[in-house]
């Protein structure tokens, strides 16, 4: 075991940061957004997208990830801030 060597792995953060910071992207309000929390709201949902959501999201709609990375990435996100 002495010759393996030591990888740090990223987590799911630490990656969304680090494309984020690749490719310049900070987020970006649309239009639709607002429209979008109103409805969820109504339906008795609170969903508030925290900095790496929204860095995230900017990352998906810049077109820097795919949709199926950024669900990937998402959920690999919302496990490890689990408790």
């Amino acid at each position: 075991m002495d010759d393996i060597i030591s990888v740090k792995v990223r987590s799911a953060k630490e990656q969304i940061l680090a494309l984020a910071n690749t490719h310049k992207i900070a987020p970006q309000p649309m239009p639709l957004d607002d429209l979008a929390n109103a409805i969820t709201r109504l339906a008795g949902d609170d969903v508030q997208l925290d900095d790496t959501e929204q860095l995230l999201l900017a990352l998906e709609r810049s077109g820097y990830l795919s949709t199926s990375e950024a669900d990937h990435l998402h959920v690999a996100y919302m496990r490890q801030r689990a408790p």
